[in-house]
């Protein structure tokens, strides 16, 4: 027992996923033997046609003289030259590398094309329990084609051209189970010996044999049947594909040779996709029918499942009254109540809306012209639709259909209905990003916001300098044109003393913060009053543009490699939404612009209650979507969506003297229409990374009115100009304001 006790237990070290503790494989690997001259013609129509059909593919070449500009890949180089010896180099590597991972192996050359939908088909099919060499059996050999073994010592090689007859030819492709592959190897030496002739076939074959005890090419395995099509056949030469798809034998054939232009590559994989696409739909529609004839009406829907159309989720139930989905009314040019939005009761359809409405409405009149061949279109009466997140779109149409001619013609009314689906959702491919990439922060501010640049610091060094969190902090101060810059008198002297004091304080944990000056002209260097500024939403007040001048004149400090985070001073943030910028935003890909969370003055509206711990309601604020402050980017990617607009009226601002041709001159003279913010220059650039926007609970605006009015302000009773419905920040929300207008008419409400 004490021994028993003493013994120390190992720990078990298991697999990173369940298919490798469960010995589960894929189904198919394709090695593909070309040359170096096929690489760009053969191999990569071969690659095209079939790669993405299939778990994976190998292009195989001798690599006496390997170029690295080739297109492909996936290309494997064998030093060795001697022709005979090929197949089994590709043995051994496959064997080596990819043996307890794929079910089957299939051999081919690069002129055969495979119908991989129909052959992965056919896998699916045969047990991987038994071995397989399966192909299109050999007619014919010449016996003076055999050649002769180096020893002698089997029947093959005594007579080789009466026992090659059998043996599976590569020209057609030969499919091989994961156990002959094996059993090759772990006889490799004895395979080379034997296989000394220039016929891979027959090599191929010798191997199999002697390593498998396989009698011969398996034509049919378990009843199913690999069917191959020789377009070399003598009455198939020359003649077109449309002739060649009446023959039964082509239809059925899961691989095509020899293909004689790798263009004719295409051309079979273009008609054996349409091939298969008719038997889906045919099938598809034959379940449809089957679905519709066991219910006939007899059992409930709620037993069967069967709804309409046939493998589309039902709408879904809405949980509260506010999540139901409302029917948006609509005709050929304008929507009515979009979004369920009182503010707006008519919009213009947008071009892809009004394509989109032509054909479902399209669709629509053919099936009437099916339906009731009596009737004629005549108008449309209305049209309703409605977006379901987990349906897709649904459409009611009613119809003005003409019936008769003359004075007895009359009108009736007919009803549609027409779904568009939702497509297979798919995983869109995005680069590996981590949690620990450098962000350097950008906080511009103006003389009039000094306060709550004070406080964003302290709140920085609460979170991110005490944390040793991975950031740089570069505030940029915008002096108006007569304020001095040093000294005692300097605006941002407090700000600069700070910065150092925190710089020295962590300069061991290599956290800083620095500082940029920027100058701006005298038209920008009028007196600002910051009660009305602060009724804007951004913190530029009306002059968003001035976001691009921070961005052009502080990036040259940071370099093209950094990722960027323009900030506000009047924002309130957390670590966590530090992280999710590090995650959203991918350089050379992606652009992240978080939606953040605007807080309501409640003590000054005194609609709520101030809380900064409280999770995100609509009682205490909203996300504002009209306020792009705070994005996030690579300095590379800015700098090329900025080249891509300076041809077009947004100048690159290189120093001070140069803001003026950017924010002084009329917008439709300077800049391309709609350009506020860089948000707006990276979506008018049309540049290549994509722009990610989400809601983002841990990112805050309305800090600095907040501070403001702790201060002793007020906020003014008068909207300022230039700050309309979109740019001005919210008071409360309207069942707050449509409360306080009931008690304010109807005063017997506050003794109730």
């Amino acid at each position: 027992m004490s021994a028993a006790k003493n013994r120390q237990v190992k720990n078990v070290i298991r697999p990173r996923y369940y298919s490798s503790e469960l010995g589960i494989r894929e189904k198919l690997f394709i090695g593909v033997m070309t040359s170096q001259e096929h690489i760009n013609t053969y191999a990569t129509a071969f690659n095209r046609t079939t790669a993405h059909l299939v778990n994976k593919i190998k292009f195989f070449i001798y690599a006496d003289s390997v170029k690295t500009n080739y297109k492909l890949k996936n290309i494997v180089g064998f030093t060795d030259t001697q022709e005979s010896r090929r197949p089994f180099h590709v043995v051994k590597y496959i064997a080596d590398n990819y043996l307890d991972e794929y079910d089957y192996f299939l051999l081919v050359p690069d002129t055969v094309y495979v119908d991989a939908r129909k052959l992965v088909k056919l896998l699916y099919h045969m047990s991987i329990t038994f071995d397989l060499y399966m192909g299109g059996a050999r007619i014919g050999l010449d016996p003076a084609g055999g050649g002769a073994s180096a020893d002698g010592q089997s029947n093959e090689e005594e007579a080789p051209g009466a026992s090659d007859r059998n043996y599976c030819s590569l020209e057609a492709g030969i499919l091989l189970s994961s156990s002959v592959i094996r059993k090759m190897r772990n006889n490799l030496e004895r395979c080379v010996r034997i296989g000394s002739t220039n016929d891979h076939s027959v090599n191929i074959g010798r191997c199999v044999k002697y390593a498998s005890r396989v009698a011969g090419c398996q034509e049919s395995f378990q009843g199913m049947r690999q069917f191959s099509y020789a377009l070399d056949a003598t009455n198939r030469r020359h003649r077109e594909f449309s002739e060649l798809a009446k023959e039964e034998a082509f239809r059925n054939a899961s691989t095509v040779y020899p293909v004689q232009m790798p263009e004719d590559f295409y051309r079979l994989h273009a008609y054996y996709s349409k091939h298969h696409l008719e038997k889906v739909q045919e099938r598809g529609y034959a379940l449809e029918q089957k679905s519709y004839r066991i219910a006939n009406g007899s059992i409930s829907n709620k037993i069967l499942e069967i709804r309409w159309p046939l493998g589309v989720p039902p709408p879904s139930a809405p949980e509260t009254r506010h999540d139901i989905l409302t029917w948006q009314l609509l005709n050929g040019t304008h929507s009515f109540l979009p979004n369920g939005n009182a503010e707006h009761a008519v919009a213009t359809l947008s071009r892809i809306e009004a394509l989109d409405f032509a054909k479902v409405l399209e669709i629509a009149l053919q099936y009437a012209a099916l339906k009731h061949p009596r009737l004629s279109y005549h108008s449309l009466h209305s049209a309703y639709r409605k977006f379901d997140a987990t349906r897709g779109m649904d459409y009611q149409l009613h119809l003005n259909l003409q019936e008769g001619s003359g004075r007895s013609r009359r009108l009736v009314v007919k009803s549609f209905e027409v779904v568009k689906p939702l497509g297979r959702v798919e995983v869109v491919p995005s680069p590996y990003v981590t949690e620990s990439t450098r962000i350097a922060m950008l906080v511009p501010a103006f003389e009039h916001q000094v306060p709550d640049a004070f406080l964003f610091v302290e709140q920085y060094e609460r979170i991110c300098m005490q944390n040793q969190d991975n950031t740089f902090l570069l505030l940029i101060f915008m002096y108006r044109l007569n304020s001095p810059s040093k000294g005692d008198e300097d605006p941002f002297k407090a700000l600069k003393t700070l910065a150092l004091d925190l710089s020295s304080k962590y300069k061991t944990d290599g956290s800083r913060i620095a500082w940029v000056s920027i100058r701006l002209p005298e038209q920008l260097s009028e007196p600002v009053d910051p009660q009305s500024w602060l009724l804007h939403a951004s913190m530029y007040g009306p002059r968003q543009l001035l976001s691009l001048v921070v961005a052009d004149l502080a990036l040259p400090k940071l370099g093209l490699e950094s990722l960027v985070l323009l900030a506000t001073p009047g924002m309130v943030f957390k670590a966590d939404f530090l992280n999710r910028v590090r995650m959203n935003t991918i350089q050379g890909f992606q652009v992240y612009a978080p939606i953040g969370f605007q807080m309501y003055p409640c003590r000054w509206a005194q609609f709520c209650r101030e809380c900064d711990t409280c999770d995100v309601s609509q009682s205490s604020g909203y996300f504002d979507r009209h306020n792009h402050d705070v994005i996030a980017f690579y300095s590379r990617d800015y700098v090329q969506a900025r080249k891509l607009l300076h041809p077009q009226g947004l100048p690159i601002i290189r120093n001070d003297l140069d803001i003026d041709k950017l924010l002084l001159q009329p917008a439709e003279e300077t800049r391309p229409p709609g350009v506020e913010s860089i948000l707006d220059m990276f979506v008018a650039a049309q540049h290549s990374v994509h722009i990610l926007r989400g809601v983002e609970p841990n990112l805050r605006f309305g800090q600095n009115v907040r501070n403001h009015l702790s201060r002793g302000g007020t906020l003014p009773q008068i909207v300022p100009e230039r700050c309309g419905r979109e740019q001005c920040i919210h008071l409360a929300s309207r069942k707050q304001i449509g409360d306080a207008i009931i008690r304010y008419e109807d005063k017997s409400i506050l003794h109730k």
